[in-house]
């Protein structure tokens, strides 16, 4: 406190630059291995009379089998994680699963990771979402280019430091 007003919070520092403010990895060395899990969810807006020739054609479309291949597609984009953003670490992954389903107009996609590690899985979880989405809407895209992949988020993740639980507000 200073002359009797509070003095705010420093900002957190982070954790992928030096001091010089040069970006750097993160040294997870030293951190204990710990089980590590991490769900995040995409969800895709179709357009109402695509979504309902998609329900009509069990979610298969000239391309194949919609659900299918984004599935496969997540798995390899959520194991490639460490190629696609510069600074994560290459994690050797030890499950990721997916569901993807229809409700209403959107498919959600839940993709969960898992591994024994020294660092987290949130963002292996996120590209693996971001993934599936991305092959969602490549898969569809004859049918519209109205559909709208949006919100991409982490629901939870545990291991580590701190565990997340998403605040279903």
């Amino acid at each position: 406190m200073v002359s009797g007003v509070p003095v705010p919070n420093p900002p957190a520092t982070l954790s992928h630059v030096d001091d010089a403010q040069r970006p750097q990895m993160v040294d997870v060395g030293d951190k204990p291995v710990t089980r590590r899990t991490a769900q995040a969810r995409a969800r895709v807006t179709f357009p109402a009379e695509v979504a309902q020739a998609l329900r009509g054609s069990g979610h298969v479309t000239a391309k194949g089998a919609v659900f299918t291949v984004a599935h496969i597609a997540g798995v390899m984009g959520a194991k490639a994680t460490s190629q696609l953003i510069p600074l994560c670490h290459p994690l050797a992954l030890s499950r990721c699963d997916f569901d993807i389903r229809m409700e209403g107009d959107d498919a959600l996609i839940d993709c969960t990771v898992s591994c024994a590690g020294t660092t987290g899985v949130e963002m292996e979880a996120l590209t693996g979402a971001s993934i599936a989405a991305l092959t969602v809407y490549d898969m569809c895209k004859a049918l519209s280019h109205d559909i709208v992949i949006g919100e991409i988020r982490l629901l939870k993740k545990t291991g580590g430091k701190s565990d997340y639980l998403e605040n279903p507000a």
